[in-house]
């Protein structure tokens, strides 16, 4: 009896012993680098893509490919898990000079004499999940989220000039990237596609569908 009683407190010294380091271990941080914490950041890129203007009923239409400098701000928040998964959320807004002009077309192809189109977008936005996988300083990852954009067209046909502002609205995915100079400053590079859909334009007559590629440079300060 007398060495059971010795043993007890033991036995309850190596169970405490053997929980304090399975805590230790499923809360030990990432070796190096450690991605987790906000951050802020400013970015700077160029886009190109596809606007499809078509007058409804008719067939005519007009192709006012954009392209331009974009240049914004970007927020988010990184957690490292101890794989060194980093998962993430990240909201971006950009003033956009992105821009493209086409002659009007006729159904069949041929010019409409006399018809202009122009197509801009005035700011580009966005709100992604991110998801990479941590390589010390270094983080690949994929995102993709929703996209807004304001977009402008403007119709010249024959001198009588008619305008129209939307907001669209749409899904964009993409891939990048960063690496971390220091604790706090974080670098990037990143390509997006975007698919912001097609909108009614000039009360319904005519419809307008815009997909954007875009490469991006960033440089964010992390907390």
């Amino acid at each position: 009896m007398r060495q059971i009683l010795l043993a007890l407190p033991c036995m309850v010294l190596m169970a405490g012993a053997a929980q304090a380091a399975d805590a230790l271990q499923y809360e030990a941080p990432p070796a190096g680098f450690v991605w987790t914490g906000g951050y802020v950041g400013a970015q700077a890129g160029y886009a190109w893509g596809r606007s499809h203007l078509n007058v409804i009923g008719s067939g005519n239409f007009a192709d006012p490919d954009p392209d331009g400098f974009l240049g914004g701000v970007y927020a988010g928040y990184n957690h490292q898990f101890a794989n060194n998964v980093v998962l993430g959320v990240e909201a971006d807004v950009a003033v956009a000079d992105i821009n493209g002009s086409s002659p009007g077309f006729f159904s069949t192809g041929a010019v409409f004499p006399g018809v202009e189109v122009s197509g801009d977008a005035k700011w580009t936005g966005a709100v992604r999940a991110r998801a990479g996988y941590a390589v010390d300083r270094f983080l690949p990852y994929l995102a993709g989220g929703v996209a807004f954009t304001k977009y402008k067209s403007t119709v010249n046909d024959n001198g009588n000039i008619a305008s129209e502002s939307q907001s669209l609205t749409g899904w964009t995915v993409g891939a990048g990237v960063e690496y971390a100079f220091s604790d706090q400053l974080i670098g990037r590079v990143e390509y997006r596609y975007t698919d912001l859909g097609d909108k009614d334009f000039f009360d319904g007559q005519e419809k307008i569908d815009l997909k954007t590629h875009d490469l991006r440079i960033g440089i964010a300060y992390k907390f």
